[in-house]
């Protein structure tokens, strides 16, 4: 089998690091216990091994195509996807007004991680109808939401975002897209949008783009950007489609991965204008568009651990297949599987370690979503949503950046194989570079948690979570055994740089912002390495706690072997990083731009 789902380290994390029984316990998810999670995983796993995994080379080999306006996916997608519908996948974690599932996103983003890592070109077209689901559940009128939720949802029509236009990229100031109120409630839209994701496909029945544009009269900047619902079919009163809207695919991209994902460029307006309705009210756009773009952006996270743990499965493959020299120790006098070789082992075990962190991460980040949505208290609510919105940056940010190094050492595990395509191993690399780059780049995020999660309160929320990771730091030293306390020394120094990068940010960041945000990357790498590094703490304390009850006492060793390993080889990284970010300002801005 191509890709086997790593159940167990799933509901591991779920169970003990997110807490699941305590997500059950938040009113409308009481039925989503670890039981339920186990069964829904279970089932996600089946259906992603044997139906979706099958596709990922051939979506390489055979990418989307286009001819004639018209985008024909890769052979074997259109029927994955009406299974994928079918079984409920595309709801649920979504209302179950709207016919949804209702199922926490703790349990959700393990199976977003299933899709992500049998077929990324795949995973691709969900995804952003999430985001088009989330922006209308927040911001949609009641016709809009009565329109098109329970199509989304149902995943018969799928959804996708359009910011990017040929001038503006991260920079959506510049964008030109105008809209032409009709006098009838309706818009016509006239621009061109470019890199979007499932533009056109022939996947399902109709596309729901959403748009942002200006209205005539508009502020200029950010400021007059308003958000628009534009279907590739109109919808008539009685929900079935009408009459082609005037959207259309003028190409689609050619790209270094992800090849099976049609990349569109969409020409709005080109004849009548195309007919779109206002999400919420005017020149708020980029407001309810960040609804979507934070939902795409923790996914887009995941993707990375998703990427990364189909490299590492293959890389272990091919290590215990892979007969090459004798080993160091002279323990054989013939040649070896190289699994048995101590670099090989450290490669696969720096796979392994930043892979588990990552999913640790994104899992108590999930939790995190759901108490922010759910707790009846409202304080809870609060420092749960602060929480989370720490935690994407690093969930996008750092796991991203991860799934360069992980699928790169892939490539490395297999030697001059993994330069070869047959292998598989190159896709996975391939596959994984869009992941800094869409949806904001990894400065971008490093920027966010820069300006708005760290210098904005002085970093305050900064330094309450490191004194929850002093905490397990504690509880490792009061644990027993050697992983423990090696770990808890690494922790302790780990979230001491971490505290003095806080405060040279929170210090700076107004009145020397060069100097801040030249750090800003780094400082995103060490604080994403730490909050995993202390997730993979309170793994090792659970996985101790848990030896000797009669567990799957294998799995449990290698957890603590796994996390003590993160501690000694991963963590070690971050004070590097503090110095990197607290003394080398002033030699990033030193070269004058025209010195380069």
């Amino acid at each position: 089998m191509s890709y086997t789902a790593p159940l167990k380290d799933m509901l591991f994390a779920i169970e003990h690091l997110a807490g699941i029984e305590q997500v059950a316990q938040l009113p409308g998810f009481e039925d989503a216990g670890r039981d339920t999670a186990a069964a829904v995983l279970e089932e996600c796993a089946r259906f992603n091994e044997g139906v979706v995994a099958p596709l990922n080379v051939i979506g390489d080999q055979q990418p989307s195509r286009w001819q004639d306006g018209a985008v024909h996916t890769t052979p074997g997608f259109k029927e994955a996807y009406a299974q994928f519908t079918q079984g409920g996948w595309q709801g649920l974690q979504h209302p179950v007004d709207h016919g949804g599932q209702g199922l926490p996103k703790t349990i959700g983003a393990a199976c977003v991680e299933m899709l992500n890592s049998a077929n990324l070109s795949f995973a691709l077209c969900p995804l952003l109808t999430d985001g088009a689901i989330e922006a209308l559940l927040t911001a949609g009128s009641e016709a809009l939401k009565a329109t098109y939720l329970d199509k989304l949802v149902s995943g018969e029509w799928t959804g996708t975002m359009n910011l990017t236009e040929p001038q503006a990229g991260s920079d959506l100031a510049l964008v030109r897209t105008r809209a032409e109120p009709q006098g009838d409630g309706s818009y016509k839209v006239f621009g061109t949008k470019i890199y979007i994701t499932y533009g056109e496909h022939d996947m399902a029945d109709n596309i729901v783009h959403l748009v942002l544009a200006r209205v005539a009269g508009a502020p200029e900047g950010v400021k007059g950007i308003s958000l628009f619902v534009v279907p590739k079919f109109l919808v008539n009163a009685d929900g079935s489609l009408g009459a082609r809207n005037d959207v259309h695919c003028v190409s689609i991209e050619h790209k270094l991965g992800i090849k099976a994902s049609p990349t569109a460029v969409l020409q709005f307006g080109d004849h009548r204008g195309a007919t779109g309705w206002l999400v919420g009210e005017e020149n708020r756009g980029l407001e309810y568009m960040f609804i979507m773009m934070n939902a795409a952006r923790y996914a887009v996270g995941v993707q990375g651990i998703a990427i990364a743990e189909r490299a590492y499965q293959k890389a272990v493959q091919y290590a215990r297949e892979r007969v090459q020299s004798r080993p160091v120790d002279g323990s054989a006098r013939a040649s070896v599987p190289i699994i048995q070789h101590p670099d090989v082992r450290r490669m696969l075990m720096t796979m392994r370690a930043l892979t588990e962190g990552c999913r640790a991460m994104a899992s108590v980040a999930a939790a995190a979503y759901d108490a922010a949505h759910h707790h009846p208290d409202a304080q809870a609510r609060q420092e749960s949503a602060a929480f989370y919105e720490f935690l994407v940056p690093l969930v996008k940010g750092f796991a991203t950046e991860m799934s360069q190094e992980v699928t790169s050492l892939g490539v490395q595990v297999h030697g001059g194989m993994g330069f070869i395509e047959e292998t598989g191993a190159a896709q996975y690399l391939r596959d994984a570079r869009i992941l800094t780059i869409y949806e904001g780049t990894t400065a971008i995020q490093a920027n966010d948690l820069v300006g708005r999660k760290t210098a904005r309160d002085g970093g305050q929320l900064a330094r309450a979570i490191a004194a929850h990771i002093a905490q397990t730091e504690d509880a490792l030293r009061t644990a027993g055994g050697d992983a423990a306390a090696s770990l808890a020394t690494r922790l302790g120094a780990a979230r001491t740089a971490f505290l003095e990068v806080v405060d040279f940010i929170a210090s700076h960041a107004k009145e020397d912002p060069n100097a801040a945000y030249a750090g800003s990357v780094p400082y995103l790498m060490l604080a994403g390495n730490l909050v995993a590094g202390w997730q993979m703490g309170r793994a090792l304390l659970a996985a101790q706690q848990l030896s000797g009850q009669g567990q799957d006492e294998a799995f449990l060793q290698a957890k603590i072997a796994t996390a003590r390993f993160y501690g000694e080889h991963i963590l070690v990284r971050v004070p590097a990083l503090k110095d990197e970010i607290v003394h080398g300002a002033a030699s990033v801005m030193a070269l004058a731009p025209e010195a380069f």
